[in-house]
């Protein structure tokens, strides 16, 4: 009889010493988190793909929209790196606004973007969305990938779910998001998996005006 391949075997002692460090490590980013960002002004979190070149239209529509934001009083908050994210924040500093990057400690990331008025550093990706969450006035989500799709979804959960209070969160770029809202209106709400106010926890446009107008109108 082929025998099955056994589980690898670590020492209990140092696992358990090593989960228990972990957690101080986690509370620990929590602090400096909080510790940096807790008198932040109005902000705005700003998602996107690292991937985008400078000269791409999303690129000069990131930055437009932040520039719109910072002139109007909002902190920008993106997560520090390259592409969507240094365009919001250059945008931001054009404006002489703040411009926060919460950077992810990745191998293939870079370490920040010149154009950072503020940054923290985290190790865990799901303390770096508390922060990304618990500071910003809206949520304003360009095209982007996995990780993009990712803060969305997990907003909008935290919404709907009245984990957080509600507030806009906008997908900019028609073109790019009417595939998946088609998906979902088609799908999800057809199937009777969402409920049709769920529809209402986003908006979709296409100008960095529409966005702010957006923004303004609902705190009033």
């Amino acid at each position: 009889m082929k025998k099955e391949p056994s589980c690898p075997r670590y020492p209990i002692d140092d696992f358990k010493s090593g989960e228990s460090w972990r957690l101080f490590k986690i509370m620990g980013e929590f602090v400096d988190g909080v510790d940096t960002l807790h008198d932040l002004g109005p902000a705005v979190s700003i998602f996107g793909s690292a991937r985008t070149p400078q000269d791409h239209p999303n690129y000069l529509m990131a930055k437009a929209t932040a520039a719109l934001f910072a002139e109007s009083g909002y902190a920008v908050i993106t997560g520090g790196g390259p592409g969507i994210m240094e365009a919001a924040s250059k945008g931001a500093r054009q404006k002489d606004g703040e411009s926060v990057g919460l950077i992810i400690k990745l191998p293939y990331e870079e370490k920040g973007n010149p154009y950072l008025t503020t940054q923290v550093e985290f190790d865990y990706f799901f303390v770096r969305k508390v922060m990304f969450v618990k500071y910003a006035q809206a949520y304003i989500i360009m095209p982007g990938g996995l990780g993009t799709l990712d803060e969305l979804f997990e907003t909008l959960t935290l919404v709907q779910t009245g984990r957080i209070r509600k507030m806009p969160v906008i997908l900019m770029g028609n073109g790019f998001w009417e595939g998946l809202m088609g998906w979902i209106k088609d799908r999800l709400l057809t199937d009777g998996l969402i409920s049709p106010a769920d529809m209402d926890l986003f908006h979709l446009v296409d100008e960095p005006e529409q966005a702010l107008e957006i923004v303004q109108n609902f705190y009033k």
